[in-house]
């Protein structure tokens, strides 16, 4: 028979229930595994396609080589100096055409945007060269500033231009008139109103035009680049095609996609850091 009165002794002496701390760490540890692995299992499938259809033979491995083979041949290039000669080249060229594109056309987007007469004016004139593509005047730029650093900077400049003016101009005319009145009624003068009011709420839209811009600084100096340069990404991918080095074009190919991510991620990253009394309302 079982004495009545050991019965709470028992009860105190049992196991306690483990932290629950270690549990937790763990369960932010997979979150976070499960996360990356979401968000890499695209491009993973990507690269065993890569890697597979040509030794496979469902695609020709002159014309596709394997992955490992391009990496191989990226490895290459970058123990030789080579790829680092050429990323310097076109990151000098795209980062300057966009910084100047930063410079001048937030300024101008926001003068735009905030005063109507001048809106006005210049409306038609933004009509004509929005739907000009920068690629097309690649020729005027050529002949106007020659072959040299100059056409491919002020290219670069120009296609990153627009997004960033059109979005600066979008973002000032789509602050709520409510917040508009409210600041009026509070009494802050055009200025103060300004810079409490219309600048911060149009920044999301101006970061988003600048992001697209970086995309585009990348892009479009590819393209000028397979044309009379002696440097650069382009004419690293455009020379391999040539010689039918086809690894070191694929090598080519795969610096500028991740430049574009890199790139894209520092514009995210600062977007955030300018950004942060936004609510993000996005589901998980």
């Amino acid at each position: 028979m079982v004495d009545i009165a050991e019965r709470p002794t028992r009860l105190v002496t049992a196991p306690a229930v483990p932290d629950r701390v270690v549990p937790g760490r763990a369960g932010r540890l997979l979150g976070v595994g499960a996360r990356v692995l979401h968000r890499t299992v695209a491009i993973a499938a990507l690269a065993a396609i890569w890697e597979g259809a040509p030794r496979l033979g469902l695609v020709d491995r002159v014309f596709l080589p394997p992955l490992s083979e391009v990496l191989v041949a990226w490895w290459e290039l970058l123990r030789t100096g080579q790829l680092a000669e050429h990323v310097g080249a076109s990151l000098t060229r795209s980062l300057t055409g966009l910084g100047l594109a930063v410079l001048t056309a937030i300024p101008l987007g926001l003068l735009i945007g905030w005063y109507r007469p001048l809106a006005e004016l210049l409306s038609p004139l933004l009509e004509v060269f929005r739907n000009t593509a920068a690629l097309a005047l690649l020729p005027v730029f050529v002949l106007i500033l020659g072959l040299g650093e100059t056409s491919k900077i002020a290219l670069v400049l120009y296609a990153c231009s627009w997004p960033i003016l059109l979005n600066t101009i979008a973002g000032v005319k789509g602050v709520d008139p409510l917040l508009i009145r409210s600041a009026r009624s509070m009494g802050l003068n055009h200025l103060r109103l300004f810079q409490k009011v219309i600048l911060p709420a149009a920044v999301p839209t101006i970061f988003t035009g600048v992001r697209l811009a970086g995309a585009y600084s990348i892009l479009v100096l590819v393209a000028a680049e397979m044309v009379g340069a002696k440097a650069g990404l382009g004419y690293l991918v455009n020379y391999a095609q040539y010689n039918f080095a086809i690894s070191d074009m694929y090598s080519g190919i795969i610096t500028i996609s991740a430049i574009g991510l890199v790139v894209n991620q520092l514009l995210v990253a600062l977007e955030r850091r300018f950004s942060t009394w936004r609510v993000d309302v996005s589901a998980g």
